[in-house]
């Protein structure tokens, strides 16, 4: 099943090209704060299940007449694991690497939509950087979650770029631009996309084929991620995993068009444009040296 955010936050099956709005059957209020429906979807996704079966065989509404939005907002956390892929590792001749460092969190906030521009922060001297990952999305809380047993927790998965301003300051900083994290298209359940485990994966710039590899050269991965995450916090439906990203990552700049296209999971194309402010005394400490 393919489960949808779109216009002020309305819940939906997606099938082919139609969006069918499953918002009043599962009595979910779209202007409610914190905007955390899906989260509650997920959660409650057994009992809930035959209401979206019986939406989805209902009239819908044309996919270009709906404005897509973020599949899930405000998760409890969003965990990212940086170099997973060696090749990613030797490109960036970097001493990290998620087997031997583990996670970090990126702020929630810079998540944005398949509908919603990358938004570059006015850094002239800085490369800001696209990363093409895979996003797991929790469905079963957890703690200290076996990895033979972490398959169960996994609801679905999504298409999610990793935005990144390059440099020395930390990581999540860098990292947690607003809009530094496009989610989407859609939400796709873990029985439909099947093995996630050699899933292939694009990402261009323009017309430039920039970073394409599977699933299957993770270093940790999906169920060991999954183990050493709930290892340290616990766990909530709804949670994100950014799996990392393979070679290939590079420069964005203002009117680019970047796409993700993951087998199984989906495409989409976000527009880049040129912000303002982002700069900041850290940023500052760092160019005075």
């Amino acid at each position: 099943m393919r489960l949808v955010r779109f216009d002020e936050g309305r819940i939906g099956v997606l099938q082919g090209e139609t969006v069918h709005d499953a918002t009043t059957a599962l009595g979910l209020d779209p202007a409610a704060w914190p905007p955390v429906g899906m989260l509650q979807l997920i959660r409650n996704f057994a009992a809930l299940k035959p209401k979206l079966d019986a939406a989805a065989r209902a009239p819908g509404i044309p996919l270009g007449e709906v404005r897509l939005l973020a599949p899930i907002v405000w998760p409890h956390n969003l965990f990212a694991y940086p170099v997973n892929y060696i090749a990613h590792q030797t490109e960036m001749a970097s001493t990290h690497r998620a087997d031997l460092n583990g996670y970090f969190l990126k702020a929630t906030s810079s998540i944005s939509g398949p509908q919603d521009p990358i938004v570059l922060p006015d850094l002239p001297s800085r490369e800001i950087h696209h990363e093409c990952e895979l996003a797991v999305i929790i469905g079963k809380g957890g703690r200290h979650i076996a990895t033979g047993k972490a398959m169960q927790h996994v609801f679905g998965y999504s298409c999610l770029m990793d935005i990144t301003v390059r440099g020395k300051e930390e990581r999540v900083m860098r990292k947690s631009y607003d809009t530094f994290t496009p989610i989407g298209p859609a939400l796709v359940t873990a029985d439909e996309v099947g093995d996630s485990g050699n899933l292939d994966m694009k990402l261009w710039v323009n017309d430039d084929l920039r970073q394409h590899a599977t699933t299957r050269d993770l270093i940790v991965d999906i169920p060991n991620m999954v183990a050493l995450a709930s290892s340290v916090s616990s766990l909530e439906p709804g949670d994100v995993i950014a799996t990392g990203t393979p070679e290939g990552v590079g420069p964005i700049r203002h009117g680019d068009r970047v796409t993700i296209e993951i087998e199984r999971v989906g495409r989409m194309t976000i527009p880049v444009e040129q912000g303002s402010g982002g700069y900041n005394l850290a940023l500052r400490r760092e160019e005075r040296k």
